[in-house]
């Protein structure tokens, strides 16, 4: 399988601190890998370097062969991104927000209608950004980052902030997605990687700890479940 995702030996130092150590792994299509940690594991800053918002203190991100520093508007064009907080535009309509988004993209207007469909946010799609709930908030930021229809999917905390019907929602569709995507998700909620990660990669202090199926997780760790194997690698 040609990797559609290779990261090699990512580091981030903020001064004296290094958030992110050495990271590397590949991903291909048809995974859907859970990124799982505590707070302060370095997710975040590990999926802003993948992405090319943050530049790394060392190492290489590949997407679709392409380096992403070398020419990160190739390689950026292969990716769709919920950053954590998704950053909105507030005085914007939902609708003009997507539409925006979609023209820098340079995706047919018709596109936007399809995924408000998918995501279930038709109704506020006339309401501007800033009068949201927390839940629409992140279902408009889940929308825009599958306008392109991109071969490779990062979604920081994609169903932070959601109710437990929309949760499902969104993990059916993640699962659904990853059958044809490389799907990078971010999370430290134990029954989303267990639910609709193929892969678990398990992060503590800017490392990797372990890295593969669950089944593989819970031997590495000599555990009986996730929550065991959580606690016992991420000490």
């Amino acid at each position: 399988m040609t990797p559609t995702l290779q990261v090699n030996g990512l580091t981030k130092n903020f001064g004296r601190l290094a958030a992110v150590k050495n990271i590397s792994f590949s991903a291909g299509r048809g995974e859907v890998i859970a990124l799982l940690g505590p707070n302060g594991a370095g997710k975040s800053t590990l999926m802003n370097m993948i992405t090319g918002y943050l530049a790394p203190s060392s190492g290489t991100v590949r997407v679709m062969g392409t380096d992403i520093a070398a020419d990160p508007m190739a390689a950026k064009t292969s990716i769709g991104f919920l950053p954590e907080g998704s950053p909105l535009y507030p005085d914007l309509s939902v609708r003009a927000f997507l539409r925006y988004m979609a023209e820098l993209r340079k995706v047919p207007a018709a596109r936007v209608e399809e995924v408000a469909a998918v995501a279930k946010i038709e109704p506020v799609l006339p309401q501007r950004v800033e009068t949201l709930s927390k839940g629409y908030l992140r279902r408009v930021g889940f929308a825009q980052s599958i306008l392109s229809d991109p071969p490779v999917l990062l979604l920081d905390e994609p169903t932070d902030g959601l109710d437990p019907n929309q949760k499902d929602h969104i993990r059916g569709l993640i699962s659904s997605m990853g059958r044809d995507k490389t799907i990078l998700i971010s999370t430290h909620l134990l029954d989303e990687a267990e639910t609709i990660a193929t892969r678990i990669i398990l992060m503590a202090k800017g490392q990797i700890m372990a890295d593969g199926p669950l089944p593989q997780i819970l031997a590495a760790a000599g555990a009986s479940g996730l929550a065991e194997a959580f606690r016992l690698l991420t000490r």
